[in-house]
């Protein structure tokens, strides 16, 4: 084992704080990483207070990993040192399992193993994610990232990107699609560039005028005020698809009737009670209400190299890993356009 700095927190009322953890030696087909940048999500937060309940302790959060590769082990063919590599919101899962077969790593019905407070099968205890100067990772779970992308923006691309991503392609938007996306925070950004770049017409859909603008910016064609009943009106039984960004529960009631016969709205923002959603809504058009989880690690590979492609990264704001929790209450206040992201080098010269 190594031993290396990160910041973490002892329990939930507590400051992120920088402290020691262990990592293990590199193994036969390990892959150690030294971390450059991390992102900062809503999940870090949720995580570190405890909001989701089963908390572990000390939590060291970052599962939007972007970093050089330092050392493989001798059974790796797929990196080498110095290759530019991205670890997500996942490090093990079973492999054995019907989903983890097909390459939906994130639904292993044993239980994926999250790049912080997982399970530890190495060392045992949980895991400690990148908030850190390095960390090991089996080869399966590590990915490429393209060269022609602005590294520090890839960071968020592993949690924001890949959950916009993954349901976008799952009901296979095209070119000519009318997508709408709902909430503009660090998902609907992405949700938006995405749509884009795969050519639907995308309508950002929200509760405020103030971000109309930098909507268009980021791609969106058209903005939907849904407080606007008129303007919701017009736009009834005509979307292809809505992407439901908006994190905390909300009345998704009125979303429905934007949706054509068939179609489906998808929610990834909102883990926690619904309001109450009228039968009649789906029944009449033959809706349809989903969800989506992030992606296996080969879709997450997809969506890397459809934004290299694309050249689609995420609007970011760099911060030093001392600053980390006023970042935190900036989030919680909505005060950042659309992620953060920590210079890992900050930690290093501490």
């Amino acid at each position: 084992m190594s031993t290396i700095k990160a910041y973490g927190a002892q329990d939930k009322d507590a400051d992120l704080k920088q402290i020691d953890i262990e990592r293990r030696e590199v193994k036969d087909k390990d892959v150690k990483i030294q971390i450059t940048y991390c992102g900062v999500c809503h999940s870090d937060i949720h995580t570190v207070r405890n909001d989701w309940g089963g908390g572990k302790y000390p939590v060291v959060p970052g599962h939007e990993i972007v970093g050089k590769v330092m050392e493989v082990g001798s059974k790796v063919s797929s990196f080498k040192e110095g290759d530019l590599v991205g670890v997500g919101c996942m490090v093990d899962s079973c492999r054995e399992c019907d989903p983890c077969k097909k390459d939906l790593e994130q639904f292993c019905e044993s239980g994926m193993v999250g790049t912080y407070n997982g399970k530890d099968k190495h060392l045992g205890g949980h895991t400690f994610g990148g908030y850190a100067e390095t960390i090991v990772v089996e080869e399966h779970f590590v990915l490429s990232v393209p060269e022609n992308l602005d590294a520090k923006a890839v960071a968020p691309l592993l949690c924001a990107g890949i959950t916009t991503y993954s349901p976008l392609r799952h009901w296979n938007v095209k070119e000519g699609d009318k997508v709408g996306v709902i909430g503009l925070g660090g998902l609907g950004h992405m949700g938006i560039k995405l749509a884009h770049a795969m050519g639907a017409n995308v309508v950002m859909i929200t509760t405020s005028p103030d971000k109309a603008e930098d909507a268009k910016r980021l791609g969106a064609d058209e903005v939907l005020i849904s407080k606007n009943k008129e303007e919701m009106k017009k736009h009834r039984n005509s979307f292809d698809l809505l992407l439901n960004t908006v994190p905390v529960g909300h009345d998704i009631n009125p979303y429905l009737a934007l949706l054509k016969i068939d179609s489906t709205m998808v929610m990834v923002g909102a883990i926690e009670p619904l309001e109450p959603m009228h039968g009649g809504s789906l029944i009449s058009g033959r809706k349809r209400v989903a969800g989506s989880l992030i992606g296996g690690i080969k879709e997450t590979q997809e969506m890397l190299d459809f934004c290299g492609k694309h050249n689609v990264v995420s609007d970011v704001e760099m911060i030093d890993i001392q600053n980390i929790n006023t970042a935190y209450e900036r989030v919680v206040n909505s005060d950042v356009k659309y992620r953060f992201v920590i210079d890992m080098e900050s930690l290093r010269t501490a």
